[in-house]
């Protein structure tokens, strides 16, 4: 297990067997973060959105990819390196799993040809997919990246969700028996702790309180805290702060709204709070920052 912290960016990258590692991705910052490693044509690469949102870069910047929040990604090319060559938004983590195509395909039994690329077909094949993934995979996501365990098991547990992981990814049958889903309380509990997202970035201006916001979306105070601060990493008003300040920004960029537009819109009676709030983040006055883009 190694961290790299360098001028191409910090992530900490785990490795799970020979020919298999996992790079953890994390951009705290309010500035956007590259992050750059080599992986050759022998492998494969699954990249997971958890939060935030990525950009991988490709030809020498000709060619890009974007990866949403709660979007995930699948690159490999037999004839083509593939280096790692991320732009990693503001406040984004990412999680990308890479194990040579030979450990891939060892991965799986013989009946596995319902996955696309597993076909003899498709062997000497570039493939790529693009798809939001399940609440079951964004809760093994939140434990891979916060987790509290005694130093020498963090491999192991790593290791273990890592399959799990890889598992759920290529679990396409929409008829398996529900009952025997381990993560359907958490599915539900998710399912509901994602809608609180939905109702608090499309009320920013005047939100609910906790309170309301449990009892709307029928899940306890303590569970609607824990739970948003596990998938999203922040509490629930400090994610807010963050999105209002990141859509106000925008709206300023866009040069179509004065100060006091943008205050009222992202929930600011008075512009004196706003031009407060918008400095608390950024270090600079709404003002001062539309100056620094114009030089």
């Amino acid at each position: 297990m190694s961290e790299k912290n360098n001028a191409k960016g910090s992530f900490e990258e785990i490795l799970i067997d020979d020919g298999f590692f996992v790079l953890k991705i994390q951009n705290d910052d309010a500035h956007m973060q590259k992050v750059t490693r080599e992986i050759d044509s022998s492998y494969i690469q699954f990249h997971f959105c958890s939060k935030g949102s990525a950009k991988f870069i490709f030809n020498d910047g000709r060619y890009a990819l974007e990866v949403p929040e709660e979007g995930s990604l699948l690159l490999y090319n037999t004839q083509l390196d593939l280096p790692l060559n991320l732009e990693l938004n503001p406040n984004s983590w990412l999680v990308s799993v890479v194990m040579t195509i030979r450990k891939f395909h060892s991965l799986f039994s013989k009946e596995a040809s319902y996955i696309p690329f597993l076909s003899k077909d498709n062997t000497d094949k570039k493939y790529y997919s693009q798809e939001a993934f399940n609440p079951a995979i964004a809760v093994i996501l939140s434990q891979m990246m916060n987790y509290n365990l005694h130093p020498s098991i963090k491999e192991l547990y790593i290791k273990g969700k890592v399959y799990e992981l890889i598992a759920l990814y290529f679990n396409k049958n929409e008829d398996a028996d529900i009952e025997q889903c381990p993560f359907l309380v958490d599915e539900d509990n998710v399912r509901r702790i994602r809608n609180a997202k939905e109702i608090i970035i499309s009320r920013m201006a005047e939100p609910p309180t906790l309170t309301e916001l449990s009892e709307e979306i029928g899940l306890s105070l303590k569970k609607l805290k824990e739970g948003f601060k596990q998938i999203y990493g922040d509490s629930v008003f400090s994610f807010l702060f963050d999105y209002k300040m990141d859509y106000a920004r925008k709206m300023l960029e866009s040069g179509q709204h004065n100060v006091n537009e943008v205050g009222l819109k992202v929930g600011y009676s008075t512009s004196s709070h706003f031009i407060a709030a918008f400095k608390k983040k950024y270090g600079t006055t709404p003002k001062k920052y539309l100056m620094s883009l114009a030089g």
